[in-house]
């Protein structure tokens, strides 16, 4: 297997982001995916299965049991490269949690929380083209200073109760209906499925993120869960 190098995979991303941005359909938001902490076999199986629907624009790396194993970080970055690979077969961008130092090995984005540093170094690092992501919670101000250092999106929740971060604090109407008037891409991330996304139409928000309501299914299943998904964005506007 030839595996991608950093030049050539930032640069094939940065023009996916840049297509599926462009294609939007309607003000339909984006189907954003986070990866779990599944053995890592099964994790590229659904992932295979996930992304070759379609309905899948943007992928996280997020493997936290991973990173706290012994040579975890290399472990990750094994792993990395052959989600990258796979995510480029389907045309799908690709973003690492936390780490901006991986991210700049892999040629790829970043998504920061609100302890894992700097928006604006991680741009120095990534360069103008990369895409990275900031955690807002339902704080209209942090979002506001995510676009002053120069953020590509804020992320919003937990929008319902979640399975992945259950003592997450929920953000409001008001406060969603707030943070999508900021003039940056907003990401609403918590507990969101193909049936409760509905209630966020009508919101100008650029990705739904989800871990659970896609992977959180048997390999059997994945398909099909897509494909409610793609008929959630399909019928948006």
């Amino acid at each position: 297997m030839t595996l991608p190098t950093a030049s050539t995979t930032k640069a094939h991303l940065a023009n996916t982001v840049a297509s599926n941005s462009c294609t939007r359909q309607h003000n339909a938001p984006l189907l954003y995916l986070l990866t779990n902490d599944d053995d890592f076999d099964l994790l590229y199986q659904k992932l295979e299965l996930a992304l070759a629907t379609g309905v899948i624009s943007l992928l996280q790396i997020r493997r936290k049991r991973v990173l706290s194993q012994v040579n975890g970080r290399d472990t990750l970055c094994k792993e990395s490269l052959k989600i990258i690979e796979l995510a480029q077969r389907y045309a799908v961008a690709v973003i690492m949690n936390d780490d901006v130092e991986l991210a700049q090995q892999l040629g790829i984005g970043v998504h920061l929380g609100q302890g894992d540093g700097s928006v604006m170094q991680a741009r120095q690092a990534l360069g103008c083209q990369a895409l990275i992501g900031r955690t807002c919670h339902q704080s209209i101000e942090l979002i506001q200073a995510a676009k002053q250092e120069g953020a590509s999106y804020a992320a919003m929740g937990a929008v319902f109760t979640s399975n992945t971060k259950p003592d997450a604090k929920v953000v409001s109407q008001d406060q969603l209906s707030q943070g999508c008037n900021q003039d940056i891409d907003i990401c609403v991330i918590g507990g969101i499925t193909a049936e409760n996304a509905q209630t966020l139409k009508g919101l100008d928000i650029q990705y739904i993120a989800v871990v659970g309501d896609i992977l959180n299914y048997s390999l059997s299943q994945i398909e099909r869960r897509c494909q409610s998904w793609q008929k959630v964005l399909q019928g948006w506007s």
